[in-house]
C-alpha cells in the first residue's frame, strides 16, 4: 500500500496506534505473538515509519501537535507566541494541525494520532462537549498526553487552562445594567460551542438577577457574514447595549450601529471578549474582556510537558484571572 500510516497498520493487525508504536519503539514491551503480527502487517503494507517519530522513545527530539481552527484569529497568533516561547525552552518541535468546520473531526484526529506526536494542545475553542468528549476518547485510547488551550469542558478529568468565562460574561454585563442599560443583546455565534455557552450562560444569570429579559442574537463570526445579518437590526429592535462574543464581531455590529445613526455609547454601549487588536482598532474602542491569551498558551505548554513526562501534577484544570478593559465603548468606568 502506496503510503501506509500507521492507522492503516493498526487496522489491519488489529491493535491500538498505541500498540504499534511501542512495537516500532519499544519492542520488548509487547507480547512476541502481538510483536510478530504487527511487524508482519508493516511488511506487507510497506509502512515507513517517520523517523523522527521513532526517534520521541528516546527523547532525542520531542514534537508536539497544536490543534487549531483557524490559524489567522488574533487571539490564536497570541497563544501560540506563548507556547513556542515554552517550546523553544525545552527544545521541543510543533506542528500546527487545522480543523476546519467542514472537515471531519474524527478523521483528522485520526491523522493526528498517527504522527505519533509526544503531546498535544488543543487551541480550538469552537468545540462542544461532545466534541471534546470524542477528541478526549481518542487521545486517552492511544495513550497521547493533551491538554485543551483556551477551551472550557466539563469534564473533570480533561486537563485544561482558560479563564472563568461564566464569570467574565456576569461581570461585562453587570457592568452595563449599573450603568441603567436595560435592552442589552448577546451577540453570540450560530453554531454551539462551550466557552460561548459560558459567556451565554453568566450574561443570562446577570440579565435574570436584575429582572430584565435575556436576548441573543446568533451569527457568525465571520465579518462578511454578520454585516448582512446585523444590516436590518435596527429597524425593529429596542437596544441600549450589546455584547459581542467575540471582539470581531462586536466592532462589526458597532460599525452598523453607527451607519445607522447611533451613537456610541451614547445611545449603545458595545463591548466584546478576548481584548485583540480590533478593540484598540476600532472607532471608538472598544471596552472587552481581556484574556491573557499569551499566559494561556505558556502555562498550557507546562502543564503538557509534566504530562507528557509522567508527573504528577496537583491541578490539571487551571483557571487564570482576567478583568475588564474600560475605553470609549461604553461609558461605565466602575471596573478595572
Amino acid at each position: 500500500m502506496a503510503n501506509a500510516t500507521i492507522y492503516d497498520v493498526a487496522g489491519a493487525a488489529g491493535v491500538s496506534l498505541a500498540t504499534v508504536s511501542r512495537v516500532l519503539n519499544n519492542p520488548e514491551k509487547v507480547k512476541e505473538e502481538t510483536r510478530l503480527r504487527v511487524l508482519k502487517v508493516i511488511k506487507e503494507l510497506g509502512y515507513r515509519p517517520n523517523v523522527i517519530a521513532r526517534g520521541l522513545a528516546s527523547r532525542r527530539t520531542t514534537t508536539v501537535g497544536i490543534v487549531i481552527s483557524d490559524v489567522t484569529r488574533a487571539s490564536v497568533a497570541e497563544m501560540l507566541g506563548g507556547i513556542s516561547d515554552i517550546a523553544y525552552n525545552y527544545k521541543y518541535s510543533i506542528k500546527l494541525f487545522s480543523i476546519r468546520e467542514d472537515m471531519d473531526a474524527s478523521e483528522i484526529f485520526k491523522d493526528i494520532v498517527a504522527e505519533q506526536l509526544d503531546g498535544i494542545l488543543y487551541l480550538n475553542d469552537e468545540l462542544s462537549e461532545k466534541d471534546v468528549e470524542q477528541m478526549r476518547s481518542v487521545f486517552t485510547d492511544n495513550q497521547i498526553p493533551f491538554v485543551l488551550a483556551n477551551v472550557v469542558s466539563d469534564n473533570e478529568t480533561v486537563p485544561m487552562v482558560t479563564i472563568d468565562y461564566e464569570k467574565a460574561g456576569y461581570e461585562i454585563t453587570k457592568s452595563m445594567i449599573d450603568d441603567h442599560r436595560k435592552n442589552i443583546y448577546f451577540l453570540s455565534t450560530a453554531r454551539r460551542y462551550s466557552v460561548n455557552d459560558q459567556k451565554e450562560a453568566g450574561y443570562t444569570r446577570a440579565m435574570e438577577e436584575a429582572g430584565l429579559e435575556p436576548k441573543i442574537f446568533r451569527t457568525s463570526g465571520d465579518t462578511h457574514v454578520n454585516r448582512q445579518h446585523f444590516a436590518t437590526f435596527f429597524e425593529d429592535k429596542k437596544i441600549d447595549a450589546a455584547i459581542g462574543a467575540r471582539d470581531s464581531i462586536a466592532v462589526s455590529f458597532m460599525n452598523i450601529a453607527l451607519d445607522n445613526n447611533v451613537r456610541v455609547p451614547e445611545d449603545l454601549a458595545v463591548a466584546g471578549f478576548q481584548n485583540t487588536k480590533y478593540a484598540l482598532l476600532s472607532r471608538p474602542n472598544l471596552t472587552s474582556i481581556d484574556i491573557p491569551v499569551y499566559d494561556i498558551g505558556a502555562v498550557s505548554m507546562r502543564l503538557l510537558t509534566k504530562l507528557m513526562s509522567s508527573k504528577s501534577v496537583e491541578n490539571i484544570r487551571i483557571v487564570l484571572p482576567h478583568y475588564v478593559q474600560v475605553r470609549q465603548s461604553t461609558r461605565n468606568n466602575s471596573i478595572d
